[in-house]
């Protein structure tokens, strides 16, 4: 499938913006055209950013989703070798579970913050979530879909480790924000070029509602909270999350309207 039939193949999403491909799974949505595509998973997605000859993918599913991610890749007329770099938000399963896959069949460097970089490489198992007990049914039927196999490990010499307020080299410097609370080295990627901000599980939308809240899930709620505000007053255009709907169109206002919802 070339790139004009992954166009063609599409339908209206968020009332116009953007394009979604049919395709088993994930789902392909195009969010910026020629610039930005959503891959959905069965639990989770990432984000494929397109500059000029070369790939950036935001997160990389959970484990069994790098044939996938490479088939998009090759149907928008890149070779594998184009994808340049992974950024991975933290180290839960279903946003680094097709890293390591990724990394060996592209040569592409692994981007994590310094505090989850442990977790990823497979020195030692991350700390667990503190649930609320609301939490504790969700996180269950999540478990079931995901893969039995456990992440595999990153090599250490394919991992970069980051620190907020670093720049990448893509989408005209990507900015990270430190996002600490779901996970301790939790990162947000801000592209003010683009006006397009990455937040992770810092922030979700529901799938009961649409609403954009907290994502769940958290090692310190707080934290979490605290982080959300400061991704909200980034003020960005485009919002990408790791669970639900992106928002394409004046996400800073209802970013900073969701988090003024929430009491300390």
């Amino acid at each position: 499938m070339d790139e004009n039939e992954l166009r063609t193949r599409t339908a209206d999403v968020n009332a116009g913006a953007g394009a979604r491909v049919e395709v088993e799974r994930p789902d392909v949505v195009e969010l910026l055209p020629g610039l930005l595509y959503l891959l959905r998973f069965v639990v989770g997605q990432a984000y494929l950013w397109r500059d000029k000859g070369e790939l950036t993918l935001i997160d990389a599913g959970p484990v069994g989703s790098a044939a996938r991610t490479v088939e998009v890749v090759t149907a928008l007329g890149h070779r594998v070798s184009d994808l340049r770099r992974i950024v991975v938000t933290h180290f839960h399963e279903d946003h680094m579970g097709g890293a390591a896959e990724l990394a060996e069949l592209s040569g592409a460097r692994v981007y994590v913050h310094r505090l989850d970089a442990p977790f990823v490489r497979g020195e030692t198992a991350g700390p667990q979530p503190v649930f609320e007990d609301w939490e504790v049914p969700i996180r269950r039927e999540v478990a079931k879909l995901l893969p039995a196999d456990p992440p595999t490990a990153v090599p250490a010499e394919a991992v970069d480790e980051v620190e907020h307020r670093d720049v990448l080299d893509f989408g005209g410097g990507a900015r990270i924000v430190g996002a600490p609370g779901h996970t301790d080295g939790s990162i947000g990627i801000h592209l003010p070029r683009h006006g397009v901000l990455f937040t992770g599980d810092a922030i979700a939308v529901s799938p009961m509602d649409g609403e954009v809240i907290l994502g769940v899930f958290n090692v310190d709620r707080k934290r979490a909270l605290a982080s959300f505000r400061e991704l909200a007053a980034l003020d960005p255009e485009v919002a990408c999350f790791g669970h639900g709907e992106p928002v394409l169109t004046g996400a800073g206002a209802m970013l900073r309207a969701a988090a003024g919802r929430y009491e300390d």
